[in-house]
């Protein structure tokens, strides 16, 4: 099928909502920050730099899957430098024509060199602020939202959490957790959690993803999610068609699923994009929503995850603006908020495309 051209889905105005930070620093970026600390890298030509990243992340391998965050975690551990990741990460996004985004990392990743919590977290505010306004200016606007992630593994989620509570007007829209879902399930993060139900904020967890329905139950029942990072194994609970009771769940609640199809296919979650079941998900009126996961690690853009649905699936102007609205729809932002954008921004532009 051939889709639509990446360059027209750029053009068009798009919401994302699963993109960490970490995972999408420009490859000259990394070069520079880590020549300027003197972290040895595989390779210094950025080019080169590049594919190593998507090539790693491809190899099947986790421990080479993982590395790759070293070195990006590694060149981010300065106010400067986790400003200028913000900045760019902000207007690579612009350029991408993505309107609104939500943009997630762990602050205690970025504590190596001395900086405390909430120092990581304004030098990442200030560095959006900037880049947006810079991407206003070169009349690209767009609105970046901060998600504050805690690592399953460790035990700072309620310290993260109440970081996040403390933020909440100035940027950062939402909570979650990340890291390993075998061995480590959300319910041993339930104070943070239940914490965060009590002060009316939002979050999301990564659940779904390489572990199965057990994981969607917990963070959904037990944790009481907003929306669920990844969610693809969802279709577990799926045959022939036929919704089990937490799909159905699921599906009724309106719950989003970020979806990641080039992610999924790199960690081996589903076989190609074609094989993804974003497919079948966005046939049962599931609340798809199309996220990058890390931008950097599979060599990807949000306009190129939609293209290569377009492609995949025979998917026109009017699927990938369902996509969007369903983002937008499903954003940490107050409910007016998202209300202008697909009314002033998404609805008219797809307009125009649609004809």
């Amino acid at each position: 099928m051939a889709g639509i051209p990446l360059d027209d889905i750029v053009k068009a105005p798009k919401a994302l909502l699963h993109d960490h930070l970490d995972g999408g620093l420009r490859p000259a970026t990394i070069v520079e920050l880590a020549d300027g600390i003197g972290h040895a890298l595989p390779c210094t030509d950025p080019a080169d730099l590049g594919r190593w990243f998507v090539e790693s992340a491809d190899s099947g391998s986790l421990e080479r899957y993982l590395e790759t965050f070293a070195h990006t975690v590694a060149v981010m551990q300065t106010e400067e430098s986790l400003h200028r990741v913000a900045r760019e990460c902000a207007l690579d996004l612009a350029a991408d024509g993505v309107v609104y985004a939500e943009v997630r990392y762990a602050p205690e990743q970025h504590l190596e060199n001395g900086l405390s919590l909430d120092a990581v977290v304004e030098a990442v505010l200030a560095g959006f602020a900037d880049g947006s306004a810079e991407a206003a200016a070169a009349g690209r606007p767009i609105r970046v939202g901060t998600l504050l992630t805690a690592m399953r593994h460790a035990a700072r989620s309620q310290e993260i959490a109440e970081l996040s509570v403390r933020y909440r007007d100035t940027g950062v829209v939402g909570f979650d957790i990340a890291g390993a879902e075998a061995g480590f399930p959300p319910t041993r993060h339930l104070d943070a959690f239940e914490y965060l139900q009590r002060e009316n904020f939002h979050f999301t967890i990564h659940a779904g993803e390489a572990f199965g329905l057990p994981s969607i139950w917990q963070a959904i029942q037990w944790c009481g999610a907003d929306r669920l990072g990844h969610g693809v194994r969802i279709v577990d609970d799926i045959t022939g068609g036929k919704l089990g009771r937490l799909a159905s769940y699921v599906r009724d609640k309106r719950i989003p699923l970020e979806l990641c199809p080039s992610s999924n296919v790199q960690t081996g979650a589903v076989a190609s994009i074609a094989d993804h079941p974003i497919g079948l998900l966005r046939d049962l009126r599931f609340r798809v929503t199309v996220n990058t996961d890390n931008r950097l690690m599979s060599g990807t853009s949000l306009s190129r995850e939609l293209a290569l649905l377009t492609e995949a699936f025979g998917y026109g102007w009017a699927e990938v603006q369902w996509f969007t609205v369903n983002a937008m729809k499903s954003a940490f932002i107050p409910f007016d908020e998202r209300l202008a954008l697909i009314n002033e921004v998404v609805k008219p532009a797809y307009a125009k495309l649609i004809g």
